[in-house]
């Protein structure tokens, strides 16, 4: 079987696993993947010799030379380039028949992020996606109680870094949003409203989209990242109660109306509504992410980001990028 298919765990050998991209996400990638059991860690690669060195002398690894000498050694890898480095490198990847785990989004274009998933089922290899908020610890809590949301509020709001400004704020940081929403709701996109501003780069630094869904629900997302405070809120409103999750902490609210509430003398709100504080296991959302891949390739679970569901939220992402430049404060590219 080629590697990263299901048939490595039937050889009896630890997977191989490697890290494309040592920057800030890519470094914390291998952090993680050097100490998890059942696998051999191969090393890294990144095409800056010097910043893949520095990684491997802190973690105590192999910087291997080249892409290819690093793919020689791999039953599966993750890759955390520059986003427009994306579909070139996951060809090169999924091309060997090694299973892949993409950092968000899938690609820089819509036909890039196919081409992909096509590549994947070509080889019949493991894509995920690095959409690493369906981890968040709010998030798993929150799940048992989903019930047909109707109405999402999202606010993403993050400092100015110059990580990640290659790309507007929609595919930097609304996308992780974007697919948080898709995988909530469950419906077709019916209408894409959206407006944003670029104030610090030559992309657009600020936006806010309005998602109408088929099904009637409705997603109110905003994403900066040019604000004093770092904020992750989400709420949902279903027909059965409220959620408030603090996707940053990793906590969350229920609260929902009280079985028979509507035969309470009741005076006060607090009476007929129950309040359930949210919990779930504590853990870093990135060893999730990152132990799930592992999962997928050993053919334990199925992929819980798959490459189709990337490439959804990439979709998204465009629409959201097209209504902004058709709105009246449009002024930078998408």
């Amino acid at each position: 079987m080629p590697a990263g298919s299901v048939g490595v765990s039937a050889t009896g050998r630890p997977i191989r696993v490697g890290v494309i991209g040592t920057g800030a996400l890519g470094f914390h990638h291998a952090r993680l993947l050097r100490r998890m059991p059942g696998i051999e860690f191969a090393g890294i690669y990144d095409k800056n010799p010097a910043r893949a060195a520095e990684v491997a002398q802190q973690l105590e690894t192999v910087a291997h030379p080249s892409l290819e000498a690093l793919l020689e050694r791999v039953d599966a890898v993750t890759v955390a380039v520059p986003t427009p480095a994306h579909a070139a490198v996951g060809l090169a990847v999924l091309g060997r028949g090694i299973a892949l785990l993409m950092e968000k989004p899938l690609a820089d274009t819509v036909p890039g992020a196919e081409q992909l998933v096509r590549r994947a089922g070509e080889r019949g290899v493991v894509l995920q996606v690095g959409h690493v908020e369906r981890f968040n610890r709010a998030v798993r809590a929150a799940a048992p109680y989903l019930d047909e949301p109707r109405f999402l509020q999202i606010d993403r709001l993050a400092p100015f870094q110059p990580r990640g400004t290659d790309v507007a704020v929609i595919l930097d940081l609304m996308i992780h949003d974007l697919d948080l929403v898709l995988e909530l709701v469950r419906s077709d996109v019916a209408d894409v409203r959206a407006t944003g501003v670029p104030l610090l780069t030559t992309h657009v630094d600020i936006a806010n989209a309005r998602i109408e869904f088929a099904n009637g629900a409705i997603a109110n997302v905003t994403a900066s990242r040019v604000s004093r405070e770092r904020t992750r809120k989400l709420r949902i409103f279903q027909p059965t109660g409220y959620f408030s999750l603090d996707l940053a902490q990793g906590t969350g609210e229920f609260y929902r109306l009280k079985p028979g509430w509507q035969s309470l003398a009741a005076t006060r709100l607090e009476q007929i509504v129950e309040h359930v504080r949210l919990e779930a296991p504590e853990a870093e959302p990135l060893k999730l992410e990152l132990e799930s891949f592992l999962r997928a390739v050993r053919g334990e679970e199925e992929v819980v980001v798959s490459g189709a569901a990337g490439a959804q939220a990439l979709a998204l992402a465009f629409r959201v990028a097209d209504a902004v430049q058709a709105s009246p404060l449009a002024t930078a590219r998408p």
